[in-house]
């Protein structure tokens, strides 16, 4: 599963790579995001046929979903059911999203120890800048009684690749640039066949603080890496 990221790319920043067309979201950096967080999510509008940059609650609500307590359970959809989960079918079918993350967080348990987090984010660029991974999301709205929407996601998961596979048999989908549109609805294509690992090639990963397994923890420090001594 995918249940802790850290997402600090300025707002303008991604609105300029998404080229979203709304007024800028005001959202701080989340360096230990978790579930009910609000993500910036990007999405499709078939209407205008505009992208757009909003802030949206991590924990997917379907629309006819009674309260917003499913969502606890809704943070994740594996690529092999979401088709045909009622949860995720229809969302899957109209409602893709792209959720850009400077990267995420995942544990590995060892047959005995202490359980060690790990940071996975895109390797640096020639520039020593790392760019986001994009994560294959889905989005619902949901209306309470009293008329209010909340706007909600899951992300996407699938098997390992052979950099995530010794921490963790799950990973995001990492979409990379080609498949945006697509995913998006912008354009026909087949999104099923897109729900895979990304290459090696595309993930780096380090071991970080424990700090970051509480999530009152935010600050900028947490994704750094540590060193073998200091765990």
């Amino acid at each position: 599963m995918c249940g802790r990221l850290f997402q600090v790319t300025p707002p303008k920043r991604l609105s300029e790579l998404f080229g979203t067309a709304n007024p800028l979201a005001n959202a701080p950096p989340r360096y230990n995001a978790a579930p009910t967080d609000l993500l910036l999510t990007v999405r499709h509008n078939p209407k205008t046929g505009e992208r757009a940059l909003d802030p949206l609650r991590w924990g997917l609500v379907p629309h006819w979903a009674k309260d917003t307590k499913i969502g606890a359970s809704l943070t994740n959809a594996r690529a092999e059911t979401i088709a045909r989960k009622p949860a995720f079918r229809d969302a899957f079918a109209r409602r893709r999203c792209l959720v850009p993350v400077d990267g995420f967080y995942e544990w590995h348990r060892p047959a005995e120890g202490a359980k060690q987090p790990y940071a996975f984010a895109h390797p640096a660029n020639g520039t020593g800048e790392r760019p986001p991974l994009v994560l294959a999301g889905l989005w619902e709205s949901w209306r309470d009684p009293a008329g209010e929407i909340l706007r909600t996601i899951t992300l996407v998961t699938t098997v390992a690749n052979g950099v995530m596979a010794p921490i963790h048999d799950r990973m995001p989908v990492i979409l990379a640039p080609g498949d945006w549109a697509v995913w998006l609805g912008e354009r026909a294509g087949d999104a099923q066949a897109m729900m895979r690992p990304c290459a090696d090639h595309l993930l780096d990963q380090w071991p970080v603080s424990p700090a970051v397994g509480n999530v009152r923890n935010q600050g900028a420090e947490l994704p750094l890496p540590v060193s073998a001594s200091s765990r």
